[in-house]
């Protein structure tokens, strides 16, 4: 698969006990799958990656010193923010444009981009919980980073951040109050989407384990250049560096799950 990686880790102190997720940082492809037969300017949309999560992604582990687990492949080929048997795993259709290379898809090549891709990303997802852990002596914190369009069908969101969660209140809510305290934000709760989504990343290392968690979705159109970038990393750095300062936030309590 000529050396292509499907993760990147980025290394940090593991005393804060606080991890980065970012899904979708990435919009390429290995050299053997081409372009899935999709034009150039359709990896630089939405469909293909969160635009803006890498950046901010790195400028907090700056920032703050610590580890983070990047996905480095597009969403297109396969989404490791989504359970082995969900049929959105695969997408033949995104946001009105067909994946021609992914319909149809064979069981073979369905169950090769698990092996090559999603697995291989989980896998690494687990290792920095786990030696984060181990170093730290706590359970870390797992925050999430994605981000979200500005507009769906014609319908704009209000919205400058979004809040994520299942059934685990407690990181969510703080992260929701730390944010909503800047009056110039509307910060959704569970918007623009529902955070409960069986074998999802969030539900799969945090939910179904009990460490504490959120999924932070940011509108793209907030950090689509290097102003906007800084500015959020900026905002949420102290936010962040608070949460994983919040003893609640290291222990082991099983909510259960909406989905399960």
């Amino acid at each position: 698969m000529s050396g292509f990686q499907p993760f990147e880790i980025i290394p940090g102190d593991p005393s804060r006990s606080l991890v980065i997720l970012a899904d979708h940082a990435m919009n390429r492809l290995p050299a053997e799958y081409g372009d899935l037969g999709l034009p150039a300017a359709a990896f630089a949309r939405h469909i293909a990656y969160d635009i803006g999560v890498e950046a901010v992604t790195r400028s907090l582990c700056t920032r703050l010193g610590i580890p983070a687990v990047l996905g480095c492949f597009s969403r297109l080929l396969i989404d490791p923010n989504r359970g082995e048997d969900d049929p959105t795993l695969i997408m033949k259709l995104s946001d009105g444009m067909v994946i021609p290379a992914n319909h149809p898809l064979s069981a073979e090549e369905r169950e090769r981009r698990l092996d090559l891709f999603h697995r291989p990303y989980h896998d690494a997802v687990s290792t920095v919980i786990a030696e984060t852990w181990r170093k730290s002596g706590k359970p870390p914190l797992v925050i999430s980073m994605h981000s979200f369009t500005h507009a769906w069908k014609g319908v704009a969101r209000p919205w400058h951040a979004g809040v994520l969660w299942d059934t685990d209140p407690r990181a969510a809510l703080m992260l929701i109050n730390q944010l909503a305290a800047d009056p110039a934000l509307i910060v959704g709760n569970n918007e623009p989407y529902d955070g409960a989504l069986k074998g999802d990343t969030m539900h799969r290392h945090c939910s179904m384990t009990g460490i504490a968690h959120a999924l932070l979705e940011i509108r793209q159109d907030l950090i689509g250049d290097e102003a906007g970038i800084e500015s959020w990393a900026n905002r949420l750095a102290p936010i962040l560096a608070t949460l994983a300062d919040v003893p609640e936030l290291h222990e082991i309590e099983l909510h259960g799950s909406r989905v399960i």
